[in-house]
């Protein structure tokens, strides 16, 4: 991603093609030796790399090394340490097996010598059998909904910051945001959905569509986390960071295409919180399942 200001809107936020172009490139990795590849950040300012970042280009490096027949469909991750966004990330990867239908991929991630990322994928190949799915709740179509720009309309600190991050990603909030919940107290045990899709055109490879929602899903699953309690993110003094990561890819999807993105939190205790989501295609198809903990410190924790 970029933030060269020739791609920043009338609005002021960077978002659209050229955006999203730099999405696919920052997940474009560099091989640099067999099974062994490099990746960098953005060059925005960031005190530590984008957790959705590592987990997308840890999933790219595994998926380099498998099969294009395999598509992958789990991933199970921990965030170990903050990465530094001013240097490169080295990912190395393990190939645990491959079987007649199963090949399994582990992937460290590696800076200044010391891992701040793992994690392990699983790839199949395309197999037919039962099917059944969650239902798809109820949403209003995602171009009847403000975008994220009105969103911040009357938060200009919040906007202002979110000004100088590159948004390759159209996001539309069916339930109110954080900033916007927290005035009106916690929102105990209710979902919370949001539609998004990439702001543009992704190239045809399934791997890809795949990285990106993975990158996407690290974006707003501790929210439901934060709306319980009325807290949001930059306008409360609490720390969060995310801890491990899981997901579940059920059936093939364009990350391109809008996604219904519902989440819910059911604990949190000991500065952690948990958060849950399912990622549904349009036409109500079940896509993809995520897990999350997060670390989330008030000051007096």
């Amino acid at each position: 991603m970029t933030a060269d200001s020739e791609v920043a809107t009338a609005d002021g936020y960077l978002r659209g093609q050229l955006v999203v172009d730099g999405l696919v490139a920052l997940l474009d990795l560099e091989a640099i030796e067999t099974d062994i590849f490099r990746g960098v950040s953005p060059k925005v300012a960031m005190q530590r790399v984008f957790g959705g970042q590592v987990a997308g280009q840890a999933l790219v490096a595994a998926g380099r090394t498998v099969d294009s027949q395999r598509l992958v469909h789990s991933l199970h991750s921990y965030f170990i340490r903050p990465g530094d966004p001013s240097i490169p990330i080295i990912y190395t990867v393990e190939r645990i097996r491959d079987g007649r239908s199963f090949s399994v991929r582990r992937v460290l991630a590696i800076q200044h010598g010391q891992p701040i990322f793992t994690l392990s994928a699983s790839f199949q190949l395309a197999q037919d059998g039962i099917d059944h799915q969650a239902e798809m709740p109820a949403a209003p179509a995602p171009e009847s909904l403000p975008t994220l720009a009105e969103r911040f309309a009357g938060f200009d600190e919040l906007a202002e910051a979110m000004r100088q991050i590159p948004q390759p990603f159209d996001v539309r909030y069916v339930d109110d945001p954080p900033w916007v919940q927290r005035m009106h107290g916690p929102r105990e045990h209710q979902p919370h959905r949001v539609w998004l899709k990439a702001d543009g055109v992704l190239p045809d490879d399934p791997l890809l569509h795949v990285c990106v929602v993975t990158f996407a899903s690290d974006m707003n699953l501790l929210d439901s986390v934060l709306i319980h309690h009325g807290l949001a993110a930059r306008l409360d003094p609490i720390s969060m960071a995310s801890l491990d990561h899981a997901m579940w890819f059920h059936r093939q999807f364009r990350a391109d295409d809008w996604l219904l993105y519902v989440s819910a939190s059911s604990s949190a205790s000991g500065g952690r919180g948990l958060a849950s989501g399912q990622f549904f295609s349009r036409d109500g198809r079940l896509v993809a399942s995520v897990t999350q903990e997060g670390m989330i410190r008030l000051p007096n924790g």
